[in-house]
């Protein structure tokens, strides 16, 4: 019996784990993943060459390049055929239905992305066999969900063939075969509920700032038999948003801790953040460096983000798909995040310095706890944070308020809700005996912002701890302007360890800074954006302004 021809997928990957082709750590996970899932007999699912090959043979055949070299033919890279044999390739043993209905690809920027969804949206249309398929271009705003739509557009004028049973109606492409359309739809609830989706391409899911998009697509594929939700995205500066859980999801997938048979991801970034200087590293990000993206084009953003720092996470995050804080934050990612880890009940901590920013309702109530040990310089975080009940959900019932993850973050223990619309100051005390008798550490001292305390509270505190170790930071420029800058260099070097805590992260992130006319710094909303909280990165501050102070007192009892 004749050894079939291998199909560009098998290649692809073959490629990838023998080191012919430079991939980072995820890509080789799922290279071998995807390798024994074809060789496997077992099971539910199959993998078929004939369809895996028919929409890259369809998309070579009808569809033409949508911008620069208008009219040439689109000939595909080995790995978006690849991208595409793997969502096509899969089938179920018996009914021949496909097996990935949502895959998400997260490559660097001029790589292809929307020419290839466009050519896959217009397969899916014309080609899939689906009665009155909808194609669904979903996107933040109406500009970017046009992106993949005005790409297909343009394929479509340019093809006879698909021109002779696709035409333009309205703000939509309409296919006279099967009643489908491809149609252009931005986040708005209001239009998206209701549809009956084949197709979802969701473009640039990083720039969403809420779930509405993705979970009203995915929402939206239920009445048929083999959907697919499309997402194809860069990195982007919007944190603890969906990208980060969609990317998080993906992460676990590809490290067997999430068992998801429908869903498929494919991850193209950096291993290091050092890597981005190292042009033999960049094709990790660019799988199309040198064949649809320029090396020159990428040498020369290089070029300028080695000398323009504040250049510099545009291209880290859009070149080589690291995650980046806005560049008009404070705190860079780098300097914001922290992923090492400690387990509580094995560090022998004994005393720590408390930091606390109350509020009443609005802002997060925080509360901090720098710890440290004999002969270790890091300092070790504990955190907690309260909101009521009443300000938790947004008022639409849909999204959490900010634009942030709260209800996730409360499902994870990182945060607490109290009941009706104010935080009482005593949930404060609560915490300090909590981790006291929970976890045997004891509060050395308490740093508070007096503004926002009242006498009661601060009585409680002198009582648990002595009236000498409440300590009052005020707070402007004149206090904080030197902490700052020694808390940066701490966080520069990872020395301050919190468990990797998305909120903590998030709040400091959040952080610009207004100087006076001597150059000192403190702490302000990133654009005086109310939503943009840094009540965590308050209070740790005032922890670190106390643990400061107090250091070689506390370093007697530790």
């Amino acid at each position: 019996m004749a050894r079939r021809k291998q199909t560009a997928l098998e290649r692809y990957c073959r490629s990838i784990l023998s080191g012919k082709t430079v991939a980072c750590a995820k890509m080789r996970k799922l290279a071998e993943r995807l390798l024994a899932d074809i060789r496997s007999r077992k099971g539910r699912w199959v993998f078929d060459p004939e369809l895996a090959e028919r929409p890259v043979r369809f998309i070579e055949e009808f569809c033409k390049v949508p911008s620069g070299r208008i009219g040439r033919p689109l000939v595909l890279e080995d790995y978006e055929k690849a991208w595409i044999e793997t969502i096509f390739g899969f089938v179920d043993r018996k009914t021949r239905l496909r097996r990935y209905t949502e895959s998400f690809i997260c490559v660097a920027r001029k790589n292809g992305k929307s020419s290839l969804a466009a050519a896959v949206e217009l397969y899916m249309l014309v080609a899939d066999g689906e009665g009155a398929p909808q194609v669904i271009n979903a996107a933040n705003n109406l500009d970017q969900a046009n992106l993949s739509y005005s790409a297909a557009l343009r394929m479509v004028r340019q093809s006879g063939d698909i021109a002779r049973h696709v035409r333009k109606q309205e703000d939509r492409l309409y296919c006279d075969l099967n009643m489908g359309y491809i149609k252009p739809m931005a986040a708005n609830a209001s239009t998206l509920d209701g549809l009956d989706v084949h197709m979802a391409v969701i473009d640039e899911i990083h720039a969403a700032k809420t779930r509405d998009v993705y979970d009203l697509m995915k929402q939206a594929t239920a009445a048929r038999e083999q959907p697919l939700v499309f997402t194809i995205t860069t990195n982007g500066f919007v944190r603890n948003s969906v990208f980060d859980a969609q990317y998080d999801y993906a992460r676990r997938w590809l490290d067997g801790e999430i068992d998801d048979e429908r869903f498929v991801a494919f991850i193209y970034e950096l291993d290091d953040r050092s890597e981005w200087e190292d042009e033999s590293c960049w094709i990790k990000a660019n799988p199309g460096l040198g064949t649809v993206k320029s090396v020159e084009y990428l040498r020369g953003q290089v070029a300028k983000a080695k000398e323009d720092p504040a250049y510099r996470p545009t291209v880290l995050t859009k070149d080589f798909n690291m995650p980046e804080n806005a560049s008009i934050a404070w705190l860079t990612f780098e300097e914001a995040v922290n992923e090492e880890t400690f387990d509580m009940a094995e560090m022998g901590f004994r005393y720590g310095v408390c930091g606390f920013d109350a509020s009443d309702t609005t802002d997060l109530t925080s509360a901090q706890m720098l710890m440290m040990r004999p002969d270790d310089e890091r300092i070790y975080e504990a955190s907690m944070y309260w909101l009521p009940e009443e300000t938790v959900m947004a008022a639409d019932g849909r999204n959490d308020r900010d634009g942030a993850p709260y209800r996730l973050w409360i499902a994870r223990g990182l945060m607490r809700t109290v009941p009706g619309n104010k935080v009482d100051k005593r949930v404060l005390i609560e915490w300090l005996l909590e981790m006291r008798d929970e976890h045997d550490v004891y509060p050395y001292a308490v740093c508070v912002d007096p503004w926002h305390m009242d006498d009661s509270t601060l009585r409680d505190l002198e009582l648990l701890v002595g009236k000498g170790r409440v300590l009052k930071i005020r707070q402007g420029a004149l206090t904080l302007s030197e902490p700052m800058k020694r808390i940066r260099a701490d966080y520069r070097a990872n020395r301050i360890v919190d468990n990797h805590n998305p909120v903590n992260e998030w709040c400091r992130m959040n952080v610009a800074v207004k100087a006076d006319v001597n150059m000192n710094i403190q702490p302000d909303k990133k654009g005086m954006n109310p939503k943009n909280r840094i009540d965590g990165f308050a209070a740790e501050l005032d922890a670190y302004v106390g643990l400061q102070n107090l250091m070689a007192d506390y370093l007697q009892v530790v």
